[in-house]
């Protein structure tokens, strides 16, 4: 019986954690806590929300 692989890599230079579940979808997070809620409510993960865009003139 094989087990699913989640994968999570911590970004050098940065606190961000980029996570890869079994099922091939990808999450950037920089909560460590998120990131696993994010990885177990698998298969309905939760969308990632769009970057706010920089609105500074």
């Amino acid at each position: 019986m094989t087990r699913p692989v989640f994968r999570i890599e911590w970004l050098p230079g940065t606190d961000v954690l980029d996570g890869r579940c079994h099922c091939g979808e990808r999450h950037t997070s920089e909560d460590p806590v998120a990131m696993w809620e994010w990885m177990l409510a698998h298969p309905d993960h939760p969308q990632t929300p769009p970057e706010p865009k920089d609105r500074t003139p």
